[in-house]
């Protein structure tokens, strides 16, 4: 692992706060200061926490985390800057605990980890997939709130329709999980100018496209030739993608009765030891995307899911103690921006072919280490940079690493 200094922190923070309008002195000082935090507090990271390790009273960050910070642009920033250049757009909502019943949006909430449905929070997640470094950038978390007569499909539809020109300047694709593969999501995602990458449920309804030239008889030419059979799929019809002892992979433009339109749809038949094999749907509503494409698209989508792992586990997403609407949008997405810095400053800045795994646990070790030793030398007059210190000053910001 290697060390980095705050000075590094600081400049990609105030470089991607330069780029944002109308944010003052005092508050460019304040996020520098708490984006730090978040990636130096072990713990809990809540407002009585950041008192005790900030250089601010409780009611400082009370007050500040109250006002509004446009998080979506500042982290756009950062992944044009930092990223390969090409990328896909990620949704998926995400559990966050809490208890009582005063706070906005609470209620009951499905919980893919306990595999059922639990009291708390829900946030609907956007990220920025680099398909090229395997990895995902925290663009927006925004909190699912009371929504009278809209259903759920309807309020994740028009999160990403409020987002849809940030969205749009990085990626035209939009990847999100079986569940969204409905018509009126993926409606409402093509009409804000974006192509959704999904698959289907394993019984879909689709028709294969007649192809033939037509008659010049009376009457409508014909649009379909036959329900598509999942388990036999016509092969003169499909394309032949790829196939070795694990896995067959067919494509071919068809009309799917579910989403009422023609989709680019990819057939990838797995094959089984116990001789069962095992059939998955991948789709695309843009037809002319590369199915090679459609299907790194959507298994690259699960690299928001460390996302929310290392927030919960590290940066403080399940934290907060507010029950106030801007302040619980503050924490879970300075939560999910600290990792985004971290994993701009200590891993895409080393080669490609020289890089581990993004380990967050031994990025929070380290910068805690630092917190504290920087207290000690304050404290206690100690220069850390001669030559008979720094030695022992790394082992020491390196003490507890798993990587070290």
């Amino acid at each position: 692992m290697i060390i980095r200094e705050q000075k590094p922190y600081n400049t990609l923070i105030l470089n991607m706060m330069d780029k944002l309008p109308n944010i003052n002195k005092w508050r460019r000082m304040f996020l520098l200061e708490t984006f730090i935090l978040f990636l130096s507090i072990r713990g809990r990271i809540n407002f009585l926490q950041l008192a005790r390790y900030g250089k601010y009273k409780e009611q400082r960050y009370r007050q500040q985390f109250e006002k509004r910070f446009d998080f979506l642009t500042f982290n756009k920033e950062l992944t044009l800057s930092q990223g390969s250049g090409r990328y896909a757009i990620a949704f998926d909502p995400s559990y966050v605990s809490k208890s009582g019943k005063h706070t906005p949006g609470v209620g009951w909430y499905w919980s893919g980890c306990a595999n059922r449905a639990k009291w708390g929070l829900e946030i609907g997640g956007l990220a920025a997939i680099d398909i090229d470094n395997h990895t995902a950038f925290h663009l927006e978390a925004v909190q699912t709130l009371n929504r009278g007569d809209q259903n759920l499909s309807d309020w994740y539809a028009g999160v990403i329709s409020e987002r849809k020109d940030i969205l749009k300047s990085i990626s035209k694709y939009l990847v999100a999980d079986a569940w969204f593969s409905k018509k009126s999501f993926a409606d409402q995602v093509i009409s804000s100018g974006l192509h959704l990458v999904s698959r289907l449920r394993d019984d879909a309804d689709m028709k294969y496209l007649c192809t033939n030239t037509p008659t010049g008889k009376r009457g409508r030419p014909r649009k379909y030739t036959g329900k598509i059979d999942i388990s036999e799929i016509d092969r003169d019809y499909f394309t032949f993608i790829s196939g070795d002892d694990e896995t067959t992979i067919y494509a071919g433009e068809v009309y799917c009765k579910a989403l009422k339109r023609n989709i680019m749809l990819v057939h990838v038949t797995y094959s089984k030891t116990n001789g069962k094999n095992a059939r998955k749907l991948y789709f695309s509503t843009d037809i002319s995307m590369d199915p090679n494409d459609v299907l790194l698209y959507y298994h690259s989508r699960f690299q928001i899911e460390f996302l929310y792992r290392d927030g919960k586990q590290h940066t403080g997403l399940n934290d907060s103690q507010a029950r106030s609407e801007n302040k619980l949008h503050f924490q879970f997405n300075a939560s999910l921006t600290s990792i985004n810095i971290a994993k701009a400053i200590h891993w895409l800045s080393i080669p490609k072919e020289e890089r581990g795994t993004f380990s967050m646990a031994d990025i929070k070790t380290m910068n805690h280490n630092i917190l504290m030793l920087n207290r000690f030398f304050d404290v206690f007059g100690i220069y850390p940079h001669s030559a008979k210190n720094n030695k022992h000053v790394r082992e020491l910001i390196l003490y507890g690493t798993m990587a070290a």
